[in-house]
């Protein structure tokens, strides 16, 4: 089951759950050459930090064994938030992926009925016709 969750962790990497958070500055500080001031409401990405190079070597290709070993470095990956904030649920959300992968792929066999489809992002990414797939049972052999 770990390399499911390896699988599930890249899936929401690349179509995350969370698209960002709005935060307050606790300090006067400059980044990438603009002062924020104390008290200014920032909005952070997820999926800028998601797709970053710096972070993840590759960021369009899917590789579930970046997280492998050590994995991301923290507050790098944070599809359930992080710190204080974390989702309450994430443990009860890992248990049901994890059981809903183990289930799909031990049943069945499955195949897009769209080869190409097209992911839009509004808010959330999500597949433009949703996703539609044909389930096939695993054969039975005794």
């Amino acid at each position: 089951m770990k390399y499911s969750w390896n699988v599930a962790c890249e899936v929401m990497r690349v179509a995350l759950p969370l698209q960002g958070a709005f935060r307050e500055a606790i300090n006067d500080f400059t980044f990438n050459g603009f002062s924020i001031p104390k008290g200014w409401k920032l909005y952070w990405s997820a999926n800028s930090t998601h797709k970053s190079a710096e972070y993840f070597p590759e960021p369009e290709k899917f590789n579930p064994s970046r997280f492998e070993g050590k994995g991301p470095a923290p507050f790098t990956f944070v599809p359930f938030g992080g710190g204080p904030r974390m989702c309450p649920g994430k443990e009860y959300a890992r248990l049901e992926i994890l059981v809903f992968i183990h289930n799909l792929v031990k049943r069945f066999n499955f195949q897009k009925i769209i080869p190409n489809e097209k992911i839009i992002f509004n808010p959330l990414s999500m597949p433009a016709n949703g996703l539609p797939i044909r389930l096939y049972p695993h054969k039975k052999t005794d």
